[in-house]
């Protein structure tokens, strides 16, 4: 049974490059956007259970793959037009040889991005924050965000780190 307000989202690395996904399913209040690789918790799962499983249906990556799993946020999301949501952000990476094993899924496309084009894509305006703390901060710290919606204008973030 699909939870709907817990959900997950795994940014994979490949040297320079970030896997996202172009969603493009009809009705999706993702519709356009890029995004990580993710989705709603099932019932019983842990976060790293559903990033990892939902990385494996949207991709075909497995976690054999991945080199430095690891969990680095929690956004709670909140909008004048969907319900709240609670996201954990995961990171990792891939070898420089690894091939993806697909390039879509029913959810959208897959694309490899350079890091440094990445705040030039369709995303949430709250994304562009947290591409901050995932990509370009040092040291790395794990982080909490909450990040209010009106329509798709961010009306209100905050953001705290922890050591």
């Amino acid at each position: 049974m699909r939870i709907e307000n817990l959900t997950t989202l795994i940014y994979i690395t490949q040297g320079d490059k970030c896997l996202f996904i172009r969603k493009t399913r009809k009705g999706d209040m993702n519709l356009d956007k890029w995004l990580g690789i993710g989705g709603h918790f099932e019932t019983d799962e842990t976060p790293e259970e559903c990033a990892l499983r939902e990385l494996k249906e949207e991709s075909g990556i497995d976690s054999l793959s991945l080199n430095d799993f690891e969990y680095r946020g929690l956004i709670t999301f909140l909008s004048s037009e969907y319900p709240s949501e609670y996201m954990h952000v995961f990171t990792a990476s891939v070898p420089e040889d690894f091939e993806l094993p697909r390039k879509t899924c029913d959810e959208g496309e897959l694309a490899w991005v350079e890091l440094d084009r990445i705040k030039d894509l369709p995303v949430w305006e709250g994304d562009k924050i947290m591409f901050d703390y995932l990509f370009y901060r040092e040291p790395r710290r794990f982080f909490t965000m909450k990040f209010r919606y009106e329509g798709e204008r961010l009306s209100f973030h905050e953001e705290k780190e922890y050591l």
